[in-house]
């Protein structure tokens, strides 16, 4: 389940709230056939979007005292950006590809279609430090599962020819090696471990592993980094579920209405030496929950083996301390706390306004381990989130229901101690849309950049937060469809603000100056990407890549 994809809206009107209400009810071998074929061939491009309400565009007119920038206005960004190494999934491209910022070339590419992977969506990434990338450096990058290729209205028939049988499931956690001239497929470590999972990607602040969830499946998991010829080992494994207090109303209510959620230690099955979480085993839903669609799931249209007890367990992050993960928890707008040297959860952070910040976890069995907290209620969904480099912040979005970035204290070296501070919020997010969606820090920490998601027709945005203040004290408006996560240079200087273009549309990167914050223009960028990562070359420089935000 991964969370930014983009949505198609065919011209006569019907969102991709319809399509998945005609694939639910009607089944899903109506997929790729007749019906979703024929709004394929009239399909324009989607951002998110879960209603038909009508989304005013962005205000250009700074009369809230925001500066606004235009950035549709701007061309080919050509400022010598450094030597950096900028790395991008291609998502239904099936790949991922590495381009040098400083000569401009693309520097290595990978296919894993060419590894016998019948249906690979890149999804997300993560890249260990390397002190001289360009001589190599390693990454993880996962998969989605292949049914999701379905949801796109494309005029396909890749399921009738069986693409998406076992060999095209997804779910694969790659770990490639540029050697210094070209890309190479090390390990598929869900092969290797029997843990399939196809969402976000981040690398431990020490670098010794990295944590990998999957939202379909609410498994978050945690794993070691062997020698290049050494295979990887699961080190802690959890699955969350929802037990709603209202067990026979809508689904709506099964989660609105509060309840339990608990955690689970998986244990790995001695006969086998694996878990048994490949391809779709363990999936709750069938599809990714794409942004804003978590009431897709509370209105019955996203079809699915359990979506009742769905939490949506989707990210990992770290706290740069080295000690603490937050598992991201999108139905409930919480994260877990879990301490990394004891592998105990400590607390769960609420992010809703009007709601406690800090929720009681209580363990209520052991072999295997399991966890509880309850909710009196849940007033909103969530989605991203992250630490200050610095660590002595946390935020994660409030959405749909309510639509702004609670902001915790965490200077405590004690999480039952931190604190919700405040919220940043726009007066223009003001129903689902615009919602805030990514976000990062500039590497001293005193800005947060956000970006900020439209729906069709609107291309998205990215607003820059003073930290000290946790305003906004400007926007760029009109960057491109689907504004995704950032990433920036370790020097200080820039933004890589990607947009996806794995519709068949537009797609490159905006890059402004995270210092003067002084818009600079374009870079292309190719294949349909949604994340992207800057070769880290320290463990310091983590503190500002994915390992830290989402």
């Amino acid at each position: 389940m991964s969370e930014e994809t983009d949505h198609l809206l065919p011209q006569n009107g019907m969102t991709r709230r319809d399509i998945l209400g005609l694939a639910g009810g009607f089944g899903t071998a109506l997929l790729g056939g007749g019906v979703l074929a024929s709004l394929s061939r009239t399909a324009q491009a989607d951002s998110p979007g879960s209603s038909k309400a009508p989304v005013a565009p962005p205000d250009l007119s700074g009369k809230d005292g925001i500066p606004v920038v235009d950035a549709s206005r701007l061309r080919l960004c050509k400022e010598d950006l450094g030597n950096y190494i900028y790395l991008a999934p291609e998502k239904l491209g099936g790949g991922s590809h590495a381009v040098d910022l400083g000569s401009g070339k693309t520097l290595a590419w990978i296919s894993y279609w060419n590894y016998g992977d019948t249906c690979p969506i890149s999804h997300h990434l993560a890249a260990y430090p390397s002190p001289d990338p360009y001589q190599g450096f390693e990454f993880v990058n996962s998969t989605q599962g292949g049914d999701n290729v379905m949801i796109y209205g494309l005029d396909t028939r890749i399921k009738e020819r069986g693409l998406l049988d076992r060999f095209g499931q997804g779910n694969h956690l790659y770990r490639v090696h540029f050697d210094g001239q070209s890309m190479n497929l090390v390990e598929d470590i869900a092969e290797s471990t029997g843990i399939g999972l196809g969402v976000h990607i981040t690398v431990y602040p020490d670098a010794t592993g990295f944590a990998s969830a999957d939202g379909q499946k609410d498994i978050g998991a945690f794993f070691d980094r062997p020698p290049l010829n050494r295979k990887t080992s699961v080190i802690q494994a959890f699955r969350a579920d929802w037990i709603g207090k209202v067990r026979e109303g809508t689904l709506e209510e099964n989660w609105t209405k509060g309840g339990t959620l608990r955690l689970t230690r998986l244990v790995k099955p001695k006969e086998t030496g694996k878990f048994d979480l490949e391809g779709t085993r363990g999936n709750k839903i069938d599809w990714e929950m794409v942004p804003m669609a978590e009431n897709l799931v509370e209105k019955g249209e996203l079809p699915g083996a359990d979506p009742r007890s769905l939490t949506g367990l989707d990210a990992v992050v770290h706290h740069p301390g080295n000690r603490y993960s937050a598992l991201v928890i999108r139905m409930l707008s919480s994260s877990i706390i879990i301490d990394r040297t004891t592998w105990e959860p400590v607390c769960v952070l609420h992010n809703p306004e009007g709601s406690p910040g800090i929720l009681k976890i209580t363990r209520v069995s052991s072999s295997p381990d399991v966890w509880e907290c309850h909710f009196d209620d849940v007033k909103c969904v969530g989605h991203e989130a992250g630490f200050s480099p610095d660590g002595r912040h946390y935020t994660m979005m409030n959405n749909i229901q309510q639509n702004n970035m609670a902001v915790f204290d965490t200077s405590d070296p004690d999480p039952l101690n931190w604190k919700k501070v405040t919220y940043v919020k726009d007066p223009a997010w003001v129903g689902e849309f615009p919602s805030p969606f990514h976000l990062c820090f500039s590497v001293d920490g005193s800005k947060m950049f956000v970006s900020v998601l439209y729906p069709r027709p609107h291309d998205s945005a990215c607003v820059v937060v003073d930290t000290r203040t946790w305003k906004i004290i400007k926007k760029f408006v009109n960057i491109g469809p689907d504004c995704q996560t950032m990433s920036v240079s370790y020097d200080g200087k820039y933004v890589f603000q990607i947009f996806s273009g794995f519709q068949r549309l537009s797609a490159g990167v905006f890059i402004f100056r995270q210092d003067t914050l002084e818009p600079l223009g374009f870079l292309p960028n190719f294949g349909g990407h949604h994340d992207c990562v800057v070769i880290p070359r320290t463990n310091e420089d983590l503190k500002n890549s994915r390992c830290t935000t989402l």
